[in-house]
């Protein structure tokens, strides 16, 4: 039997109607990568790191899958690419129409060209720490040693990060 693993992915997106395209890759996911177990509300949020462009939404879900971390990557690429996103090279933050980002990948620490895991950038993102509170508040990040509650609480991100009705 493959092993399963327990990974959580963020999802963001500010070109488009976001919801749509959010359910759409959620269908997408469950189809190509795993099972979709846990998806936290939906936040509107301020762009980050002078990314152009109004308010992105932002979610995070839990993921079963057996693929490993680079096929479950690929997975996400193509799903960003079946939802229209352009991928620019060298052009820093962009607006998308979906964005997709391991954040963590059962307790893995990993650093490749292609990937590092838990995702470098998590812990300075609120628009990233609020919906994963909402889904696992008390699990201790492999590298911070921090649960996410205290991450949250410790993130200096200035970005408003307001739930949704959506």
């Amino acid at each position: 039997m493959m092993q399963m693993h327990r990974v959580y992915l963020s999802a963001g997106g500010n070109i488009g109607n976001t919801a749509v395209v959010f359910r759409k890759a959620l269908l997408r996911l469950n189809q190509t990568a795993g099972r979709v177990l846990r998806v936290s509300g939906m936040y509107r949020t301020e762009p980050w790191g002078d990314t152009p462009g109004g308010p992105f939404l932002n979610l995070v879900l839990e993921l079963e899958t057996t693929l490993s971390p680079v096929h479950l990557l690929q997975a996400l690429h193509q799903a960003e690419r079946e939802a229209g996103r352009k991928r620019i090279s060298g052009a820093g933050y962009q607006p998308r129409v979906l964005d997709l980002d391991i954040l963590l990948y059962d307790d893995l620490v990993l650093h490749t060209p292609e990937l590092t895991l838990p995702h470098p950038l998590m812990e300075q993102r609120r628009f990233v720490l609020q919906p994963l509170n909402e889904l696992i508040p008390d699990y201790v990040h492999p590298v911070a040693g921090m649960t996410i509650r205290e991450l949250l609480s410790k993130c200096s991100d200035p970005c408003k990060v307001e739930a949704t009705e959506n």
